[in-house]
């Protein structure tokens, strides 16, 4: 018998299929994590192993979280770094992020998923590049099954050294042969391509100045030989754009093409500063884009140009990014501020450059299609890093996908006066915990409370190791 659950009575279930449809009174039905049916309540079986009542409650899909480092979660808000932009940034962290072992890794794999899980996030794609101490990416993958999260790991790399021209100290990077027979090794025994998976793996070399030219193509190879994606950051910030220039004589994507790093099977972390040619590149070779407007604003990196993104028909997603550059791991946050970026950036086209309406008043109904609205942060939030993961069986809530969502209470102070418009208020007002998280049919959290593991010893033993890591430093 299949193991069956039943969502009911969510004052509003929003389920970003193909008509967008938001129905109240709604809710789903699931038979071993796939919808079988969507609809009101009345119209639903009425007996499941599993039956949630979201009274008073909005329901939307899980939220995809399609870029993190959840090792940073160890050393978030540290007092030297409060201040920098990227490369300074990292050549504070990268002695530190050395040094974790496996015990500490297991720890911040934890309470970033965690964190995540409690912002109403299902799928987490995790981008970790340093493997030293003992650390692997099967920790990050055993935690993510240990806590029932949807997990797109990452066997990523950093191999060129401060001696060989790179930006992290010597003692960070690995040598190139394992780095590609480490990738063989967790593909083969961690992949699942299947319609539903809960565990993939991604390649992803960690950026264009820390890695050769060699191992940006011979991942690139591996990756397609092995059907696995394909990932790394770019254009985050004009020290990199710089930094290329003067060592290839290229831009970034220019160098990434070169490189065979364009298609359809990749995705760019950041990608801030771009130019109109590159984004018809982008949109011509069918990459994605994960947007971390946190990351973006603590750094002082820029304002990535999403809405030229989306009417090109670039795939966009949304990402937390490390928990040392954002100190959140916190989805609705991030698609509050996507939205609110972006209007941010429509205020400054005009010293920006030449924009056919800049001189319009931006409330000008010539200007409409400009704003990022609630609606669309919230797509990005789901459909669209299901979009970005390449994947059609997550991001929407509709028969024949997987049973992923979260519910938040409206009756709550964060909401109170802004119910005239339920869907955008998660949006527009302050972010809340989600009050129920199911990722494939199985409710990991409940009462706003985490289930499937016991958090408060974690916490007590991650902050313990935070401590360490950093007074042995």
């Amino acid at each position: 018998m299949p193991k069956t659950l039943l969502l009911k009575n969510a004052e509003i279930l929003v389920t970003m299929d193909s008509e967008r449809r938001e129905i109240t009174d709604g809710g789903i039905y699931a038979e071993d994590g796939i919808i079988t049916a969507v609809g009101q309540s009345k119209d639903l079986p009425r007996n499941a192993d599993t039956i949630i009542d979201a009274r008073g409650q909005i329901a939307l899909p899980g939220m995809v979280n399609t870029h993190h480092h959840l090792n940073q979660t160890l050393t978030r808000n540290l007092p030297a770094t409060q201040n920098m932009n990227l490369f300074a940034w990292l050549q504070l962290h990268y002695p530190i992020w050395t040094r974790i072992n496996p015990e500490a890794s297991r720890t911040s794999a934890l309470i970033g998923l965690g964190e995540l899980v409690l912002s109403g996030c299902t799928t987490v794609f995790d981008h970790s590049y340093l493997f030293k101490s003992g650390n692997k990416v099967d920790i990050h993958i055993e935690a993510a099954k240990d806590l029932g999260v949807r997990f797109h790991a990452s066997r990523g790399s950093m191999s060129l050294g401060r001696s060989k021209g790179g930006l992290p100290p010597d003692e960070s990077v690995e040598d190139e042969e394992f780095i590609l027979q480490d990738s063989i090794r967790v593909i083969d025994r961690y992949h699942d391509a299947n319609y539903g998976a809960l565990t993939r793996i991604v390649l992803a070399p960690c950026s264009p100045f820390n890695v050769s030219e060699n191992l940006l193509k011979e991942t690139a190879q591996l990756a397609r030989d092995k059907g696995v994606m394909l990932h790394t950051h770019i254009c985050e910030t004009f020290d990199e754009e710089r930094h290329t220039l003067e060592r290839f004589g290229k831009r970034p994507l220019e160098w990434m093409e070169e490189a065979e790093w364009l298609g359809p099977d990749v995705w760019f972390a950041h990608a801030v500063h771009v130019d109109a040619l590159e984004v018809n590149a982008l949109a011509r070779m069918g990459c994605g884009i994960s947007h971390c407007p946190s990351s973006n604003m603590r750094l002082s990196s820029g304002i990535a140009p999403v809405k030229d993104y989306i009417a090109a028909g670039i795939k966009v997603g949304l990402g937390v990014d490390g928990s040392a550059s954002n100190d959140a791991s916190n989805m609705l946050l991030e698609t509050r501020q996507a939205m609110l970026l972006s209007r941010l950036r429509m205020g400054l086209r005009p010293p920006e450059g030449p924009h056919r309406y800049a001189q319009l008043p931006q409330s000008h109904p010539l200007r409409s299609s400009e704003w990022m609205t609630a609606r669309e942060a919230l797509e990005l939030a789901t459909l669209g890093g299901a979009r970005v993961l390449n994947r059609t069986d997550i991001g929407a809530l509709e028969v024949g996908r997987c049973a992923d969502f979260f519910t938040l209470e409206l009756n709550t102070i964060q909401y109170a006066g802004a119910l005239s418009d339920p869907v955008a208020a998660v949006v527009f007002c302050a972010p809340q915990s989600a009050k129920t998280v199911v990722i494939h049919g199985r409710q990991i959290v409940s009462n706003g409370e985490i289930i499937s593991i016991d958090m408060a010893p974690v916490i007590r033993e991650h902050n313990n190791w935070s401590r360490k890591l950093l007074r042995d430093g």
